[in-house]
């Protein structure tokens, strides 16, 4: 049976977009099984001590600028610093991968496409028909998933996602959780990499 791992994320997030092809390296080489659980950053971030990115330090703003330019370069990535149509309401585009895994259908190529849509090509992934065609794109029924995902239903799903990441003590996006360990951003991948390799068992704070 293959080793699982929690993935919370939001198309929000642009170091889930940065992570996110080193991350789906990191699960073909270890035959994990992917659980996709999206969540509202903001919700989140004010439960467990973060601000959203407009409410911080300048000084961290600005170093934000900087990292996002140094991992562009480290991942051979390109992409824009400040698209066009972010931030945005992530709901829809967030409940279609909720909605697919439902279905039991694979979100991989959908999340491809929708990350590189916001910071590549910089598309308004609020925007409903914009959704469809990208998930039509990537081979899923675009239209059936995104009217499943403003259902009452997947709403209920996206917040029980976002119960079981204060559970897990997630508090960001990415994370990655292991056998109950939280491996925090893309930074963290290889940490994630290492955990598998070694076969070691799960760290934890309480020690």
């Amino acid at each position: 049976m293959p080793r699982q791992v929690d993935y919370y994320f939001s198309f929000q997030s642009p170091w889930a977009y940065i992570g996110h092809r080193s991350f789906r390296d990191v699960v073909s080489t270890y035959d994990l099984k992917v659980n996709h659980k999206p969540v509202v950053l903001v919700d989140l971030f004010s439960e467990t001590g973060g601000l959203p990115l407009m409410k911080r330090h300048p000084v961290r703003q600005r170093y934000r600028m900087v990292e996002l330019q140094r991992w562009r370069d480290k991942r051979g990535l390109k992409f824009h610093l400040q698209p066009a149509h972010w931030p945005f309401n992530a709901r829809l585009a967030d409940g279609v991968v909720i909605a697919a895994t439902e279905a039991g259908l694979d979100p991989e190529q959908y999340l491809q496409r929708g990350f590189a849509a916001v910071w590549e090509d910089q598309l308004n992934l609020a925007d409903p028909a914009t959704i469809v065609k990208l998930a039509d794109e990537s081979g899923l029924p675009g239209e059936r998933l995104v009217e499943r995902s403003g259902s009452d239903e997947i709403s209920a799903a996206y917040e029980r996602n976002r119960q079981d990441a204060l559970a897990a003590d997630v508090f960001g996006s990415p994370v990655y959780v292991l056998d109950g360990e939280v491996f925090w951003g893309q930074d963290r991948i290889e940490l994630l990499a290492d955990a598998l390799k070694s076969g070691r068992g799960p760290y934890s704070s309480k020690v």
